[in-house]
């Protein structure tokens, strides 16, 4: 939820399939000029996330660590029977199943949870506004659309003073936790398309005056050109660095084979599960520490990592439970379900997030001192990477799907270098065009390839009931005559 840079629709809120024509108009748009729209872009951002407000919730937010877990207890118990309260009164969706229950004689209660429904996401995306509680005018509303995982593209619509919230939380437990403010210049490795693939000369990047953010295309990371982002981040005197895992592995690795030296005072990973090996050398090549993240748009749960290098849960966000799913081993995995706690406005219950991992119980028992619970053995975000004939690794394609793609999930699936297969379920309101929009967004972050379109009624899941959203099928051959293949700058 950090949110793109590029302006949607010139600056609209609601993105459609539009955005494809906006976004060849501001890449036909000299690079001073895209600094300009994505300045103008962090500045209506930022007027959403921090206001006056701000500094009194951050404030808040740090003095809640230190909670005893009676008090955790009480103040999300409150907060909880607020939210059922009005999802079973005020959600039109939730309503209807309420009114359908009371109709057959059920007096179940519904300030109790486990009489609650699991809610997967293909609900929420087939409707929507049926989520958004009544009285609320989705026009001054932020809408952000998400495909996370699963390909499956929905919306989720919050409150200025929701995303303010938001925005606190995250600016004490996802920066002042590592020393570091909105203030800092900072560079974020993201899976916007801030500039075309085809571009062989820089800038891969754009400046957001608006957030302090240097936006780095995740497209354009080859050996060849990656030296041009290190003199970029030099140029900008940037402190910290924010990415997806691969991303900041891919960077980390080429800084360290042409011996550069770059220093900040954090790398923080997001959106990808962050692996032993990526965090050695990721703290190496930026002589700092290493911290993961946790979270989605749908603002249902949300976690950060301490100096203990402990993971914790932000429990104002959501009430997670862990239920058994598929083969179990005993070991305390089960797949996350979470209710909105923060979003009032749309909250999502006992909503089915497609991550497995285990969760603590009660106040932590971490060394950093915090009595925020734990959360471990984080599983689920794990997608393939892809490979490009020209020497780039590319992850976190979930963009490809945002927007108005009217299907209900997709698989990407790379079979060679040149070839990979987009497999869909096709929405009731599905137009062919959809599909289409789908091959040409990855033919904008890969090159040159030929994309298959493979319609299906469903997409099959992996033997131990996983999705899937990117496969990568080369074998290891390929990767390894891929590697030895690809130019290294010199």
């Amino acid at each position: 939820m950090l949110g793109p840079v590029i302006p949607r629709g010139l600056l609209s809120k609601q993105p459609t399939v539009m955005d494809d024509i906006y976004l060849k108009l501001y890449h036909a748009l000299p690079p001073q000029a895209r600094n300009l729209a994505a300045s103008m872009r962090g500045l209506y951002l930022r007027s959403w996330r921090y206001g006056p407000e701000s500094e009194q919730l951050i404030e808040a937010a740090i003095a809640r660590e230190q909670w005893s877990a009676a008090r955790w207890t009480a103040y999300t118990q409150d907060r909880l029977s607020r939210v059922l309260s009005r999802a079973a009164t005020e959600i039109p969706y939730y309503r209807n199943y309420w009114n359908g229950r009371r109709s057959r004689g059920d007096k179940g209660s519904w300030q109790d949870l486990q009489n609650w429904p699991i809610l997967n996401k293909e609900a929420v995306r087939e409707n929507p506004a049926a989520f958004v509680a009544e009285g609320c005018k989705l026009r001054g509303m932020f809408c952000e659309h998400t495909s996370g995982t699963t390909g499956t593209p929905l919306r989720v619509w919050s409150s200025k003073k929701t995303i303010r919230q938001w925005y606190a939380l995250m600016e004490a437990r996802w920066r002042r936790w590592y020393g570091v403010s909105k203030e800092n210049r900072w560079a974020m490795i993201g899976g916007q398309v801030i500039t075309p693939v085809t571009q062989r000369q820089p800038p891969f990047w754009v400046w957001n005056s608006g957030l302090n953010q240097l936006y780095m295309s995740s497209y354009h990371l080859t050996p060849r050109v990656i030296p041009y982002y290190f003199d970029a981040l030099e140029k900008y005197s940037i402190e910290y660095i924010w990415g997806y895992s691969s991303s900041l592995y891919t960077l980390a690795c080429e800084v360290l084979q042409q011996q550069r030296t770059l220093k900040m005072k954090v790398a923080i990973a997001n959106a990808e599960p962050l692996f032993d090996h990526q965090r050695s050398v990721i703290a190496e090549a930026f002589g700092c520490p290493v911290r993961e993240t946790y979270g989605m748009c749908e603002m249902v749960a949300a976690a950060s990592e301490c100096q203990s290098n402990n993971l914790h849960l932000w429990p104002e966000v959501g009430c997670i439970e862990s239920l058994p799913a598929g083969q179990s081993n005993g070991n305390g995995m089960g797949e996350l379900v979470c209710t909105s706690l923060l979003n009032e406005d749309m909250p999502l219950i006992r909503y089915r997030v497609g991550d497995m991992a285990i969760v603590g119980n009660g106040n932590a028992d971490c060394s950093c001192g915090r009595s925020l619970p734990l959360i471990s053995s984080l599983e689920g975000r794990s997608d393939d990477l892809l490979y490009t004939e020209d020497g780039r690794v590319l992850g976190r394609l979930d963009p490809v799907f945002k927007g108005d793609i009217p299907i209900k999930n997709a698989q990407i699936i790379q079979e060679t270098l040149h070839r990979v297969r987009v497999r869909y379920t096709p929405a009731v309101n599905f137009r062919h065009d959809a599909a289409e929009s789908i091959a040409q967004r990855l033919k904008a972050r890969m090159g040159g390839i030929e994309v298959v379109l493979e319609e299906l009624p469903d997409i099959p899941r992996d033997a131990n009931g996983k999705f899937r959203a990117v496969i990568c099928n080369l074998s290891p051959e390929v990767k390894k005559r891929w590697a030895e293949a690809v130019p290294r700058y010199s």
